[in-house]
């Protein structure tokens, strides 16, 4: 079970909102598998199907959590028409096995959904959530 503050799972669903209909993109970061930090990335996609953390971007994210010690404790971005489960595309591109992949749907914009998975060598499996 993965534990996170709700303000975190807030600023993701603000921020999948923000960029409708495109889908947007960010880090989570921290220490000891604690979030201390969420990153707001632009989507060098611009698009309602598929992400891309723009470089700069990440470069800049990677950059201050290293100065602060951090790690990559998760990737997330919005599906805005589907479920919150990783497309084919997603499991391709999932090349951080130590992160969490959080995933925000908004098929139902009243009552978005926050899902995390691990994807690891193309297999995809749910991590509980514990919203604190």
């Amino acid at each position: 079970m993965f534990r996170i503050e709700k303000r975190y799972i807030d600023e993701m669903i603000a921020h999948a909102r923000e960029d409708t209909p495109n889908e947007c993109c960010g880090i989570l970061a921290g220490e000891d598998g604690r979030v201390l930090q969420l990153y707001r990335a632009v989507n060098a996609e611009q698009s309602p199907y598929r992400y891309s953390v723009d470089s700069r971007d990440l470069f800049r994210i990677h950059r201050e959590c290293e100065a602060r010690g951090w790690d990559f404790v998760g990737i997330y971005h919005s599906h805005t028409f589907s479920e919150a489960y990783p497309s084919a595309t997603d499991i391709r591109l999932g090349f951080w096995p130590e992160a969490l992949y959080f995933l925000v749907s908004l098929r139902d914009r009243e009552n978005p959904d926050v899902r995390a998975y691990r994807i690891i060598d193309g297999r995809v499996s749910e991590e509980e959530l514990e919203i604190i």
